[in-house]
């Protein structure tokens, strides 16, 4: 048994539906999938019914990002609770803050004489979350690049032109946020973040797992995260990151996170909850 809890829809920069993503899971034999669309909880709901019709268990999640001792990190939360007030109030802002910058970028692109529209790109992503690739997504659209990765090298990358900083929390802020909603805080792709020195601060900080598996990370990566996890007590986590078609073909599934992965991420999550002096309160 297999599962791949790292994966993206339309609600944020992915290009499959809920209901796409979970179809692909049963072609790929997935016994479990997790939902980890940035700064939102939208296609949980969705994605959830549609596991529970195709016989696969569903993780809720989401995909954070923070800061911490200068570095750049993102945060997956799993087995959050979608309804939680003070997740929702804290995604309204983070949205807020992700749409106030496509304003930005796109202001940027405007004095470069690059006649794009912020409503281009809005009604392009139609989500609450949009990002970088669907500017990206818009100037193929518009014509004035041939690819998206035209666009990225051009105008989107950092150093780029038309490059504006992220915002991001501090990665105490975004692990208490998730564990308020009675998840877990994992930290995403390790391998390419490069930030190991941050990891003992992370774990103080309340961090519970490491993505170890991911399609960037190779072998020697992978085993090295296995290691660290191991020396820290940290859960295993792993997915595809997938946001869709790579190459023509869609990455779900190409990465086999083992099942016990995901056994011992729902036991932690319930024995935290059923302990409320713990993290998970």
């Amino acid at each position: 048994m297999i599962a791949d809890l790292h994966l993206h829809t339309k609600f944020s920069d992915g290009t499959f539906s809920p209901e796409e993503v979970v179809e692909l899971a049963r072609r790929r034999g997935l016994a479990a999938l997790a939902l980890t669309d940035h700064d939102t909880v939208e296609g949980c709901g969705r994605a959830a019914a549609a596991c529970g019709r195709a016989g696969i268990e569903f993780v809720s999640g989401t995909e954070l990002t923070a800061e911490h001792e200068g570095e750049e990190i993102h945060i997956l939360g799993y087995f959050i609770d979608t309804h939680n007030p003070g997740l929702l109030a804290g995604m309204a802002k983070f949205q807020a803050v992700r749409q106030e910058r496509i304003r930005s970028i796109v202001g940027r692109l405007n004095q470069m004489r690059v006649p794009l529209r912020p409503e281009a790109v809005f009604n392009l992503a139609n989500c609450r979350a949009p990002g970088r690739p669907h500017v990206a997504r818009a100037l193929v659209q518009a014509g004035h690049c041939s690819s998206l990765d035209e666009a990225f090298e051009r105008f989107l990358k950092r150093n780029r032109p038309a490059w504006v900083p992220k915002f991001k929390m501090s990665a105490t802020d975004a692990i208490a946020l998730l564990h308020r909603a009675g998840g877990a805080a994992v930290m995403a792709h390790p391998g390419l973040t490069r930030a190991d020195r941050v990891i003992p601060g992370m774990v103080e900080a309340g961090l519970d797992g490491l993505e170890c598996f991911h399609t960037k990370h190779s072998t020697t990566t992978t085993e090295h995260y296995l290691e660290l996890a191991d020396r820290y007590h940290l859960l295993v986590t792993g997915g595809s990151d997938c946001h869709g078609l790579n190459k023509g073909k869609p990455l779900i599934g190409t990465v086999r996170l083992p099942y016990r992965h995901v056994a011992a991420l729902r036991a932690y999550v319930i024995k935290q909850r059923a302990a409320p002096s713990t993290a998970l309160t």
